[in-house]
């Protein structure tokens, strides 16, 4: 048996947005590796797909701004289970667009989804974690637009920059107890995010046009993401940055010189901008 097998065999994982990209990888490779995974998502049918190629796993249909939603589904799967050994706090939205085209329903959703969905899950699950027997570890997806700034897309900048912050309060508070925490963040990765993405401002459709073209072509396998993902929570890593080359490169920046990467991100704005405007 692998290492990971040894590790994720009989454990039980609830995984939200499960119904398609990172989140279908991350139950694929659960389920792979012996998991019996708990597969979420607001389209009950995608997560029924999943859940159906899988070997061992079950569907709900979850929206992760409902509080009372993710209270009783939770409710439900001790009841039935008596534990979770891996919570995989996934779902999530895109937005892109300048701050002055921003509506402010688009913040409000984009932080219901993308912050609100993770504090609904470590709040219905983490009580019942704490006291359950053995360990356990909680697994926030934010992404590489949440330790890098990344212009025209400041909502989903913000939402994923405050999961990494409450992630690294919630690791500290939970030092010493039997719950782990790993914070996920991704880079360009080719799903459908990108298509179901809002676009705000001038030439929106042909800026996301171009986007859904760049992540076809240029952006790594979601089951890159679940692989690096579930190897670090193996290895107890606090942050796990994938694509390695591409996240980490612009986190070692941006911690190096905070200055030189407005520069590099105004300079990418710029070349964007003009793409969108041939």
């Amino acid at each position: 048996m692998s290492k990971l097998a040894n590790y994720y065999h009989n454990k039980v994982a609830v995984v939200t947005g499960a119904g398609s990209g990172i989140g279908r990888a991350i139950a694929h490779g659960l389920s792979e590796n012996g998991a019996r995974v708990y597969c979420t998502d607001v389209d009950i049918e995608s997560a029924r797909k999943v859940a159906g190629e899988l070997k061992n796993a079950s569907a709900y249909a979850l929206n992760v701004t409902d509080a009372a939603a993710m209270a009783a589904f939770a409710a439900e799967v001790y009841a039935a289970e008596g534990r979770v050994d891996l919570l995989f706090n996934n779902a999530g939205v895109g937005h892109a667009g300048l701050v002055i085209d921003t509506e402010l329903a688009d913040w409000r959703w984009v932080m219901e989804v993308n912050v609100m969905g993770v504090v609904h899950g470590i709040h219905a699950f983490l009580p019942l974690m704490l006291k359950q027997t053995g360990p356990s570890h909680i697994i926030n997806t934010a992404s590489g637009a949440g330790i890098i700034p990344m212009p025209r897309t400041a909502p989903y900048c913000a939402s994923k920059h405050a999961v990494v912050g409450l992630s690294q309060s919630l690791a500290a508070e939970l030092h010493g107890t039997s719950v782990g925490v790993t914070i996920l963040c991704p880079g360009t990765i080719n799903t459908d995010i990108i298509k179901n993405t809002k676009m705000r401002g001038a030439s929106a459709a042909n800026r996301q046009s171009k986007a859904i073209e760049h992540y076809a072509k240029r952006g790594a396998s979601p089951n890159q993401v679940a692989a690096d993902v579930l190897r670090d929570v193996v290895q107890g890593r606090l942050f796990c940055v994938t694509p390695r080359k591409e996240v980490g490169l612009g986190w070692f920046l941006q911690r190096l010189s905070p200055g030189l990467m407005q520069r590099i991100m105004r300079a990418r704005m710029n070349q964007v901008e003009g793409a969108a405007s041939i």
